[in-house]
């Protein structure tokens, strides 16, 4: 049919078919893995920071009925610290600063019983961790 000349013994075709095959191969193996490892860190993102929004809005109700105390803010500050290692790998310093001084305040004016100004300060907190996952997602919009 196409009338290449075969070199060496076998039937498994010219050098250079068989150098393709492998270069395609190690190419879908690459970007499969890199879409595996893309989906995984957005699952990631994604459960870190609902369980984080969870907590927020538990205090933000605490708050709302002026029952929250200090150890309320300081064990949601607590957990963003340890969830903060695992996203510091995946997402910008400069958002996990605004994640942590806000949570800073937070913790400081719910220790003074300061609902007026704390609620405020939740309320952002909760929207950060609503709208910043979307901003990591596999969308259209995020890779290009």
């Amino acid at each position: 049919m196409w009338n290449i000349p075969r070199t060496g013994s076998g039937s498994r075709g010219p050098p250079y078919i068989t150098t393709m095959v492998k270069s395609l191969t190690a190419i879908l193996i690459a970007a499969a893995l890199l879409a595996g490892l893309g989906v995984w860190e957005w699952a990631l993102v994604q459960r870190e920071f609902r369980d984080f929004g969870e907590e927020l809005h538990t205090l933000y109700v605490k708050a709302e009925n002026e029952t929250a105390n200090g150890e309320d803010a300081k064990a949601v500050q607590t957990s963003w610290e340890s969830r903060k290692e695992k996203l510091h790998v995946w997402i910008p310093h400069s958002d996990i600063t605004r994640i942590d001084d806000y949570m800073s305040e937070t913790v400081r004016l719910v220790s003074e019983r300061n609902y007026a100004f704390a609620l405020p300060k939740l309320e952002i907190l909760i929207h950060l961790s609503e709208c910043l996952p979307a901003t990591y997602s596999p969308a259209l919009e995020n890779i290009f």
